[in-house]
């Protein structure tokens, strides 16, 4: 029996690329959004209750990620992306159904509008359903997990000082935290594992409207370069 899913809203993100998104909710505190919920979830009823709740479980499809070929492994990020495992011992994007979850702060309720931080969803990501984060049901003391039982140990953030005056500058107009949510991204250290980058190479990512561009001055240290509001076509 086959059964169809049809969004309840969709994120509108501070991450408008899939690169130097975390890899887990959370590592990042600065990252917002907001959930935009679509009718009939846009009324009022449907969100009674969510104020008195300080994060919720979010349902969502990895929209573009969606295969019809089922994999049953996959090489995750977290081991370099050059070593492979099953996909039901991964959060992977290539998911059977593309169907992930992220557990993120609830910051505001409003009629069909969630104001959400900590978030590690792309722009336009459907939401396919909302839980309640329950505590006492949801945080398990004595479980573990042998492949990634810590998050990873971040990098040093370093800035140019044209660059950090931009950032500020950048964070004043669209009333966000810039220059945390920069740091906070790039500490994880967005790159491929498997790259060995040079000095002379650049990287760049779309963070709200601005293109943010770092390098590598040597090994395990990020040098944040420039922050410009983004020229797109």
């Amino acid at each position: 029996m086959s059964y169809a899913i049809s969004p309840i809203g969709h994120i509108r993100s501070c991450f408008k690329e899939k690169f130097a998104i975390p890899r887990q909710p959370q590592l990042a505190p600065a990252a917002r959004g907001v959930l935009e919920l679509l009718p009939p979830f846009d009324q009022g009823e449907a969100v009674e209750g969510l104020e008195r709740i300080s994060h919720v479980w979010l349902l969502f499809l990895f929209h573009q990620a969606l295969e019809d070929k089922p994999r049953l492994k996959v090489r995750p990020p977290r081991l370099g992306g050059n070593r492979s495992l099953g996909v039901f011992a991964t959060r992977a994007t290539h998911r059977p159904n593309g169907i992930g979850q992220s557990v993120v702060k609830l910051d505001r309720v409003e009629p069909g509008r969630l104001w959400l931080s900590g978030i590690d969803l792309l722009d336009g990501t459907p939401v396919i359903d909302i839980k309640p984060y329950v505590p006492y049901a949801d945080a398990v003391a004595d479980a573990h997990n042998g492949i990634a039982d810590a998050p990873p140990a971040p990098i040093p953030v370093q800035w140019s000082e044209s660059a950090l005056i931009q950032a500020g500058e950048q964070a004043l107009r669209l009333g966000e935290p810039v220059v945390e949510l920069i740091e906070q991204c790039l500490a994880q250290d967005p790159r491929p594992a498997y790259q060995k980058p040079t000095p002379e190479r650049r990287y760049g990512a779309r963070l709200w409207d601005l293109d943010v561009h770092w390098h590598y001055p040597e090994p395990g240290v990020i040098r944040v370069l420039d922050v410009q509001p983004g020229t797109d076509g």
